[in-house]
């Protein structure tokens, strides 16, 4: 093993003109870290001063791009992994208060613009902290911006401006790089205006931030899981509300959400579709939809009673299992249901033979199952569930009832195997994987304990900005799924995250290819 002795942190003058001497130059780290630039002494300062790390340096660039990107080119600062322009800036919007942070989706003189595709990522990472982050484009103008210019620039898209930033993004030179700056209200320079003094204070809280963005800076292979995001039964259940809206116009009402994932229902609801735990809440006469993980009887019925148009978006593969359900119990079988109680899934199932179904959770509960006949034994799975947690269950439920009746084919849908194989896949390669799905969601869960069977640590994320940097220090290779409710675009979006700490090489693990589709039904139909 090799030691790495830290060396001093280093605070490089980039201009003698305006020389500091309380600020050490000695010869800068030998370790790779962070690299600031900040534009002047008092910024400069307050960087330094939340430094952490040993192997953090700043450099003051100097006031104004012109100056600023000349003297970043003239400095000769120590290795560095990954490079943050740190600064004050004029707040654009109304919402900005002084001491607000901006971290830079793109920055743009006007004329030539770097996009810096891993700010959400950065600014979710300053959030954590507790520190008010926004990510947003940042304009580099000539001048001090008056009061009367605001309005024009942030109607370019711009939320805040500074007078550097543009100039010194290129002094990365094609390292990660990154842009905070914190908000003084209408003026760049610390004292200028009144919120300076809490524009500096921000500084000193962001820079530990920074050294960790830093620390998770480098290039990355991302194993893509194959398959992965939505199943058939999620597309069948998402277009169902789509069309609903359209060919009935808004409100249209859903029971419980639609699928598992806080994205799809949010894009949902910004259409026009309201969600609602229970049928009370919706208007009589009115067009409710059902969520793809099904309902009991008593639900259609109350449904019924209330003159709601019902529109059933349950999964076939989630109504087969009500069908096999209602037929043991017809045939006088005790059923054990096995799968996670809450789950609104199992919730459906129970319902439709509640005198007849038992749910089983775990072997214990198998252990403790008394039944009034033994001989007359069916057990039945929740869909979503992982294939070795269901495996375990129904072997102990064969040992205690040897002559149990079995489903006529896999509860557990193929999607769910699918994505638990091709999890798999990339696990056994990756030192880190990441999990793209809601925390309510059944199958999305599974995935991240699949991972972790495998010995990869592995964690469930919404998307990009739910990424904690320190999961990122050291790990070279992430593999990449999503769970069946999870939209496909969510994978793209985390890549692009990734990317703006480092190269990112994609490579796929592709296990089966997916073909099943179901139709829609006729109350949407065209």
């Amino acid at each position: 093993m090799t030691e790495t002795i830290p060396q001093p942190r280093t605070e490089v003058a980039a201009d003698s003109g305006l020389a500091d001497p309380a600020v050490d130059r000695r010869v800068a780290p030998a370790g790779a870290g962070l690299l600031v630039y900040a534009p002047l002494r008092l910024e400069a300062r307050a960087v330094r001063r939340g430094f952490t790390r040993a192997d953090s340096q700043v450099v003051r660039a100097g006031m104004r791009a012109a100056r600023a990107g000349k003297l970043a080119g003239e400095s000769k600062p120590g290795p560095f992994t990954g490079m943050v322009v740190m600064g004050t800036a004029a707040g654009l919007t109304d919402d900005l208060r002084p001491g607000d942070l901006v971290v830079a989706t793109e920055v743009t003189d006007g004329e030539t613009t770097v996009e810096l595709p891993g700010a959400a990522l950065l600014a979710a990472e300053l959030r954590r902290a507790g520190l008010p982050a926004r990510a947003g484009k940042i304009i580099t103008v000539r001048q001090l911006v008056k009061s009367s210019q605001r309005a024009e620039l942030a109607a370019g898209g711009a939320i805040a401006a500074d007078m550097e930033s543009a100039a010194l993004v290129a002094a990365a030179e094609g390292r990660p790089v990154a842009v905070i700056r914190a908000v003084s209200d209408g003026g760049f320079g610390p004292g200028l205006v009144s919120g300076g003094l809490a524009a500096l204070r921000a500084l000193t809280a962001a820079a530990p931030v920074a050294e960790r963005w830093a620390a998770a800076c480098r290039e990355r292979t991302v194993l893509l899981a194959g398959p992965r995001s939505f199943c058939a039964g999620v597309e069948r259940a998402i277009e169902i509300v789509e069309r609903a809206l359209e060919l009935r116009g808004a409100p249209v009402y859903v029971r419980k959400q639609i699928v598992h994932n806080t994205r799809v229902v949010s894009d949902l609801e910004e259409r026009g579709a309201i969600f609602v735990d229970e049928l009370d809440e919706v208007p009589s006469g009115a067009t409710v939809v059902f969520s793809a993980h099904g309902v009991a009887p008593a639900v259609r019925d109350d449904a019924k009673d209330r003159s709601l148009s019902v529109i059933d978006a349950t999964c076939p593969l989630v109504s087969k299992v009500h069908a096999e359900a209602r037929r043991f119990a017809k045939d006088g079988y005790t059923v054990a249901l096995i799968g996670h109680g809450g789950h609104e899934e199992v919730e459906g199932t129970l319902g439709e033979a509640p005198d007849s179904t038992v749910l089983v959770q775990t072997a214990a509960d198998v252990e403790a199952l008394s039944v009034p006949d033994p001989s007359k034994m069916a057990y039945l799975m929740q869909t979503t569930l992982a294939i070795d947690e269901a495996a375990d269950v129904a072997d102990a439920l064969r040992a205690k009832f040897p002559t149990m009746r079995a489903p006529g084919s896999d509860d557990i849908c193929y999607a769910t195997t699918n994505r638990q194989a091709a999890v798999r896949s990339v696990a056994v390669e990756a030192d880190l994987v990441l999990v793209a799905g809601s925390k309510n969601s059944s199958n999305s869960v599974r995935l991240v304990e699949r991972s972790e069977r495998e010995g990869t640590p592995a964690h469930l994320i919404d998307g990009a900005t739910d990424i904690d940097l320190s999961w990122l220090s050291g790990v070279s290779v992430v593999g990449l799924t999503a769970g069946a409710s999870a939209p496909p675009a969510v994978v793209s979006e985390i890549i692009t995250a990734l990317s703006g700490l480092g190269t990112v090489t994609v490579t796929e693990r592709v296990t089966t290819t997916e073909s099943v589709q179901f139709g829609l039904p006729r109350e949407v139909r065209r």
